[in-house]
């Protein structure tokens, strides 16, 4: 782990008031690539695909906006001490409603503007290992889609999360309305345009 690194999570574990410059990782650009490479592959292919079959016919790949290491920043996750978690009923794409854990809030900060997100995770889950992350911003209903995107994090035992919105992708009811997706709750809709990640086939990418 470089030394910026383990300086940018110190700065945002003691304030979140000035975020860290953007990781220099060589690598991340392959990282991504390879991971939307596989996203395609699975869409076009697999049987967990939400791709219909005639749909799958006509399937290039993603749309994506071009990777960019300013959308990736080290988060802290200030997590709910109660017990048992607080219960929150998300709105859907269709009538009915998904109960969630609230796990915490993941603080952060992106070009300059310092910004929380509520981490959840299933209602049912005694031992988390991912945290569930939707959330929307302003480009949302124009270059992406208006319900919001979703980021998912393994979970860390430090509190600490790499937080990357190149990885940010779109619920699988944008591609089959059979699917019911979990809409991002108020609190998680940023007053910023998060130009990273998926995008929508006709938004320009940059």
């Amino acid at each position: 782990m470089c030394k910026l690194w383990v300086l940018a999570l110190v700065v945002i574990a003691a304030a979140c008031s000035s975020g860290p410059q953007p990781i220099d990782d060589t690598s991340h650009d392959q990282e991504i690539l390879a991971w939307r490479a596989s996203k395609d592959a699975m869409f076009r292919s697999s049987a967990d695909s939400p791709l219909t079959p005639e749909a799958k016919v006509t399937f290039t790949g993603l749309p994506y906006y071009a990777i960019d290491g300013a959308y990736r920043m080290p988060a802290v996750l200030r997590e709910n001490r109660t017990a048992p978690r607080l219960i929150i009923a998300l709105p859907t794409s269709s009538s009915e409603m998904r109960r969630m854990q609230r796990v915490g809030s993941l603080s952060f900060n992106l070009k300059g503007t310092a910004l929380s997100l509520t981490a959840f995770a299933d209602e049912g889950d005694t031992v988390i290992t991912r945290l569930f992350v939707p959330f929307g911003d302003l480009t949302s209903g124009t270059e992406t889609y208006g319900g919001g995107r979703y980021l998912e994090l393994n979970r860390s035992s430090s509190g600490m999360y790499d937080l990357d919105f190149n990885r940010a992708y779109h619920p699988f009811c944008v591609f089959n309305t059979s699917y019911v997706c979990p809409v991002p709750p108020s609190e998680n809709r940023l007053a910023v345009a998060v130009q990273a990640g998926e995008r929508l086939p006709h938004a320009s990418g940059r």
